[in-house]
């Protein structure tokens, strides 16, 4: 596949800003952020929401990061370092999502934000509270450039059960009319085809990305990782469907490349950019 261009050495690259939590295993959250962004050549900025006790059988446990802090985090990134683009993971509770909204709002309404709305982990451990679904639908979303569930947060975000092209597309336009600029609609748990197909809209026109679906159970950090190349590829002016093209290439590439690792569920590998 085709990369992002490199910013030549001792030049300062573009700066993209993760704001989730950390993931103690090490598969997803930021440490899958972190990983992306490092290999697609921009520097990674963080404002963690939460500390999360997991690995690949589960999350134990995780402490919130005070609303507070969260928004001041968000606050010296972008007052001093500047960002071309930022994305969403675990966002925990109301007011972690009203502080981030809120922070948005003042500090960096133009910049692209991907909004990857975790609601629960792969192993169904819950990651934000059921109470902060509407605060998120209200306050984030509508500041959002895209949003892009996996079919169960579609499920707790639009009451959408995601069984076939149709409902995709329902859901689509559900997701849509809550106030974001694009709602992709990924199709990776939709195991009844051999094919993962993801569908894109802007209140007008569908976009379709289809790849092979690869065979493997080591796909812990799958959308964050592609949460965070389509935030990359945004950073480089990419168009959204042409960013969503990238990231859906660099996920399905991060799949194939995916390791075990403890007794669960290892992580996708974006390191096949090393080879």
């Amino acid at each position: 596949m085709s990369y992002l261009p490199l910013a030549p050495p001792g030049t300062t690259p573009l700066r993209v800003l993760t704001i989730a939590g950390s993931d103690s295993g090490g598969g997803a959250g930021i440490q899958a952020d972190m990983r992306t962004m490092a290999l697609l050549g921009v520097h990674a900025c963080v404002a963690v929401t939460a500390v999360t006790v997991q690995n690949t059988l589960g999350v134990k446990g995780f402490h919130e990061v005070p609303d507070d802090v969260v928004a001041a985090q968000i606050d010296a990134v972008v007052g001093d370092i500047g960002i071309q683009s930022a994305k969403t993971g675990m966002l925990a509770s109301s007011v972690i999502v009203t502080s981030v909204a809120d922070t948005w709002r003042r500090l960096a309404p133009g910049v692209p934000l991907v909004v990857d709305p975790v609601c629960a982990s792969m192993h169904g451990d819950a990651l934000l509270a059921r109470e902060a679904l509407d605060t998120l639908r209200g306050q984030l979303f509508p500041l959002a450039t895209l949003v892009t569930p996996n079919l169960d947060e579609v499920r707790l975000l639009v009451d959408v059960d995601v069984v076939d092209s149709a409902s995709q597309r329902a859901a689509a336009k559900a997701l849509h009319a809550l106030g974001p600029r694009w709602a992709l609609v990924k199709g990776g748990h939709l195991r009844s085809s051999e094919r993962s197909c993801d569908l894109l809209y802007d209140g007008a026109d569908f976009y379709e990305y289809e790849a092979p679906r690869v065979p493997t159970g080591n796909d812990h950090g799958g959308g964050d990782t592609l949460a965070s190349a389509v935030a990359c590829a945004l950073a480089h002016g990419f168009t959204v469907p042409d960013a969503v093209g990238f990231g859906k290439r660099w996920v399905t590439e991060s799949l194939r490349a995916a390791y075990p690792l403890g007794h669960g569920h290892g992580p996708v590998s974006p390191l096949f950019r090393l080879s």
